[in-house]
């Protein structure tokens, strides 16, 4: 910890006072509660309520489908539903320093709460309108922005699904309130983590259900424990199998009232890190994330070992294992966004602000991936990214907050801000169910009934021999009693009755023979009963261990056949490269047995290296061109390699157009599949592309339009590169300007940037550069007088992204493109929209090569337009 930062214990704060005009204005930011309870007082749908109104008395009441969440609430069980991300705003009051230094200049943004829509003023007169799933004005209570932002996704935690609410925004804009206040003062001010923990807690079951909370700070990109200070080098663990991110080392703590959560929120912010910023007071230094891990127990669901008939056996009853829903609810405080020199940042406060915006620019990119649906999403770049894996493009809910502030000094940030929540928009996940079987909560059901069975068994048992010995006892006291009557009897009458006696007593001693043997009867059957149980969960423990092995030995063989998949696709790879060195020969081969036999020698000095010069003398144009339309798909290939090859060279152009060549070309481009042959043929067409004459005659024969088409369909780079390059020679012609754009030309050149390739990409920009070029010198000559043709098709906004490219190629043509674009003041207001001025005074700065810098330097200077920006924007540019 460095002696800068200072640790954190709330929320952000307001307090009012009086200015000279009688206007009430922020003052203090530490005092920020008050006016945000004050808010809470003045919206009609909120009032303070006393702490024992805090719980409902029934259950959690459903978001309506009007609410944030969308249409992906209520207890939907399937396996898996999508979900986007819902977004929604919030804009704060004016602090004390704001309301002086912006007291003459209106708010930079205009809300439309009842229309769901926000302006953002680009000047007094113009201003861009954006939509959110929900905008919240300054006068927004707290319970209203839970109801909205969060209270869906808790929903969806309880029904079993992970959710993640986030804050975003620049610092000092009150993310910190919404989600962390903790309200110990005024209810009405909690913030989204204690609301949420009161809806969990009232809605479980004490007896089955549990809670248990995790509270860490990234910082530095290092994960620290906020309720175990000491514990700071957390690390983040990775199922390899299901890619689940799992934090061992965190504390976990289990919560059974709101009053433990509480106290352990405020410790929590006790540890965070902050520091005073000219931005912000009490500037979060670190990322606040937590973790609410909810498990509850349903109740009246079918299990999977209920017999299909609907008639299960008693045992099979017994053995119907519970079913738990486990939920997470990730709730994410991130640091503020900041420019270093309107924080004023330095020293070790510049190394924290230089990680925060590491970090949130790794979570922009992965958030714009995942808008575009690119097939790489770079969540290994921060720590931040990795942790909200799930949250972006996963299986949890998720409600992105993102809070603004009114100033228009910050309209920069603020725009920022609001693009950011427009990209968010646009990520979808699909949320999935997390319901699994308790065969833990089984095995102790299965023995706590083994242990009532067998104390029942021994009780019987003695019983039963009680019994026993109480008839055994019975009959020999019957047996000395008859013997010590008979013992002097000598009459007749007295030995019937002995024999009567006798006989009675032999009766009940058979019958009590009978009751024993049926005691026994019942011990055997209580006894096989007990076997046939305890064999049932042997067999039941045997069927889960041989479902595991299997699982693992599938699971073995995935990583094997995943192994042999790489190394097949790495040996095609090669074999493919191979292929193509050898096709030249192949070719050469198959041109021999065209020849004649009278020139089969010759032919032979071709295979061993002859030039396609030769070729072109020895084989003839015609019988070459001829190939083309052969039915061996491979002859046509290596035919059109070789009309291809011919074609580079200048000096045979002509004699190809003249014999045919190009129209055949064009046949074979239209009518093959193959993507070898259309990769060739569209490169044949550029080379003769490279004269003036053969580009009419492309156009004219529909060669434009075919190329257009190819680059529709195709999705190979090299073959996207040559069509692209064919396109960027016709692009050079000033004939064919508006042909280009009538026959589709300017539009197959934008839509080849989804390959993102570079070499893809460095034709495209060459293209756009002589396109752009021919309008210039239109414009010079008083041909043309409207807007670019490339700005009315919306080229502008991918010229400007991709000016400062990484590759030379494409940022020289981008560079000069602009250029061009910017000599004719009908293009300056658009130019200036699309924030290309910024881009051109870097090339007058920073261009590698003369030409392009001085050319941007003179437009910038010969521009009315573009000095009334520059002045406007305060940039000195002489």
């Amino acid at each position: 910890m460095a002696s800068s930062n200072s640790h954190r214990n709330g929320g952000v704060g307001y307090t009012s006072s009086i200015t000279s005009n009688g206007t009430k204005v922020i003052t203090d930011r530490q005092q920020q509660q008050q006016l945000f309870s004050s808010l809470n007082s003045i919206n009609p749908k909120s009032s303070t309520t006393s702490s024992s109104s805090l719980k409902p008395k029934s259950s959690l009441r459903r978001s309506s489908t009007g609410s944030i969440a969308g249409s992906a609430t209520a207890k939907d069980e399937s396996r898996g539903v999508r979900g986007r991300v819902r977004v929604a705003v919030r804009l704060r009051p004016r602090n004390a320093e704001e309301a002086v230094a912006d007291a003459d200049m209106p708010d930079c943004v205009e809300l439309q709460p009842e229309l769901k829509r926000l302006k953002l003023r680009r000047n007094n007169w113009d201003s861009d309108t954006f939509e959110f799933d929900e905008v919240l004005t300054e006068f927004a209570s707290q319970k209203r922005v839970y109801e909205v932002v969060a209270k869906p996704v808790v929903e969806g935690v309880l029904d079993g699904y992970n959710g993640t609410v986030m804050a975003y925004g620049q610092t000092g804009t009150g993310k910190t309130y919404t989600l962390a206040r903790l309200g110990e003062e005024d209810k009405s001010a909690r913030g989204i983590m204690v609301r949420a923990l009161e809806d969990i807690l009232a809605e479980i079951s004490p007896e089955t259900d549990s809670v248990s909370i995790s509270y860490l700070q990234l910082y530095m990109e290092t994960i620290q424990d906020l309720l175990q200070p000491t514990n700071d080098r957390i690390s983040i663990i990775e199922d390899p199998k299901t890619g689940d991110v799992s934090l061992p080392g965190a504390t976990l703590v289990e919560i059974k009232d709101q009053k433990t959560f509480v106290d352990l929120l405020s410790l929590g912010e006790a540890h965070r890190f902050a520091a005073n910023t000219k931005l912000n007071t009490e500037s979060s230094r670190s990322h606040a994330i937590l973790m609410v891990n909810v498990k509850r127990s349903i109740k009246g669901k079918d299990s999977a070992l209920s017999v299909e008939n609907g008639n299960a056996s008693h045992a099979a009853k017994i053995l119907k294992p519970p079913i738990v829903r486990r939920g997470k609810l990730v709730i994410v405080d991130l640091a503020g966004s900041e420019r270093i020199d309107k924080s004023g940042s330095e020293g070790h406060t510049l190394e924290e602000a230089k990680s925060i915006n590491l970090s949130l620019s790794a979570l922009g990119k992965c958030i714009n991936a995942l808008a575009e649906n690119s097939p790489h999403v770079p969540v290994r770049d921060s720590k931040l990214t990795r942790l909200l894996r799930d949250s972006f493009g996963g299986t949890a809910r998720t409600s992105l907050i993102v809070t603004i502030g009114p100033s228009p000094q910050h309209r920069g940030e603020t725009a920022s801000t609001i693009m950011f929540g427009q990209r968010a928009m646009k990520v979808e996940n699909m949320l999935k169910i997390k319901e699994e079987f308790d065969y833990k909560s089984l095995s102790r059901r299965l023995d706590i009934q083994l242990d009532k069975l067998i104390a029942e068994n021994e009780r019987q048992q003695k019983t039963f021999q009680d019994e026993i010995q109480r008839i055994a006892s019975e009959a020999q006291k019957r047996i000395a009693e008859v013997e010590s009557n008979c013992a002097g009897a000598l009459e007749s009458t007295e030995i019937n009755e002995f024999k009567k006696l006798l006989q009675n007593e032999t009766l009940l001693r058979r019958a009590a023979e009978e009751e024993i043997s049926g005691l026994r009867n019942e011990v055997a059957q209580w006894k096989r009963l007990e076997a046939a149980k305890s064999s049932e969960i042997l067999k039941l423990r045997k069927l889960l261990e041989d479902e595991s092995q299997e699982k693992a030995k599938l699971e073995e063989e995935i990583a094997a056949l995943q192994s042999q998949l790489l190394q097949l696709s790495y040996e095609a790879d090669e074999t493919r490269r191979n292929l193509d060195k050898g096709e030249m020969a192949k070719l050469s081969g198959d041109l021999d047995s065209l020849l004649p036999q009278s020139n089969h020698q010759s032919s032979r000095d071709f295979a061993d290296g002859a030039s396609m010069a030769k070729l072109f003398e020895q084989v003839g144009l015609q019988k070459i061109l001829s190939l083309l339309e052969a039915d061996d798909a491979d002859v046509r290939i290596h035919a059109v390699k070789v009309v291809a090859n011919l074609a580079a060279e200048e000096s045979n152009q002509e004699r190809i157009v003249e014999a045919g060549g190009l129209t055949s070309l064009l046949m074979l481009l239209r009518s093959s599949d193959d993507e070898t042959i259309q990769r060739v043929a569209a490169g044949a067409i550029a080379n003769l592309a490279m004269s003036e004459t053969n580009q009419e005659l492309i156009v004219s024969q529909g060669g434009l339009e075919l190329l257009s088409t190819t680059a529709a369909n195709a999705n190979d780079p090299q073959t996207l590169r040559m069509v692209a390059g064919a396109i960027a020679n016709l692009c050079g012609n000033d004939k064919l300007q508006m042909k280009l754009r009538g026959e589709g030309g300017i539009k197959a050149l934008l839509g080849m940037v989804r390959c993102r390739h570079p070499d893809v990409l460095a034709q495209v920009a060459r293209g756009i550069a002589n396109f752009a070029k021919c309008e210039s010198r239109a414009f010079t000559q008083g041909t043309k007088m409207g807007r670019s043709l490339l700005i009315e098709d919306g080229a502008l906004p991918w010229i400007v992204q991709n000016a400062n490219n990484e590759a030379s190629p494409i940022r020289r043509h981008i560079e000069l493109a602009l250029c061009h674009l910017a000599q004719h003041e009908v293009n300056a207001k658009d130019m200036i929209t699309a924030r290309a001025l910024w881009e051109l005074v870097r090339i007058s700065r920073d261009c590698s090569r003369d030409d392009i810098r001085n050319l941007a330097h003179k437009t910038l200077t010969h521009s009315p337009a573009f000095q009334v920006e520059l002045r406007r924007l305060r940039i000195d540019y002489g």
